[in-house]
């Protein structure tokens, strides 16, 4: 799961620097941030997240990135063909936030087996 968490904070990162000339930089910035912070954490420092308090903020980030899901899902039919998402900001803002549901979702693993095995 290090190699994953590790991927996924790099891959985050670079959607964050993606975002310079987006009129809503500062604010896909931040999501792809928080989601990139949680995942380098997995990789880095699985062990912090066997924490409570920790475990209680990421799961405060999962559900809110979940509720971004559903706030951004896309509504464009066939939103996930290229042609569509090539030309439409809701449907890639909606991909964006499925990945950044399923790099939190993932970050989670290594603390849930940390505290499994206490």
């Amino acid at each position: 799961m290090r190699i994953v968490n590790g991927l996924l904070c790099v891959v985050l990162v670079l959607f964050a620097v993606a975002q310079y000339n987006d009129p809503d930089a500062l604010l896909w910035g931040l999501i792809y941030g928080i989601a990139a912070a949680w995942c380098g954490l997995a990789a880095f420092r699985p062990r912090h997240l066997a924490r409570p308090p920790l475990r209680a903020l990421w799961g405060v980030c999962t559900l809110a990135g979940l509720a971004g899901v559903a706030w951004y899902w896309p509504d464009a039919p066939n939103w996930w063909l290229r042609d569509v998402w090539w030309e439409s900001e809701t449907s890639r803002e909606g991909m964006g936030m499925m990945v950044v549901a399923v790099a939190l979702v993932l970050a989670g693993v290594p603390g849930a087996l940390r505290s499994a095995r206490r």
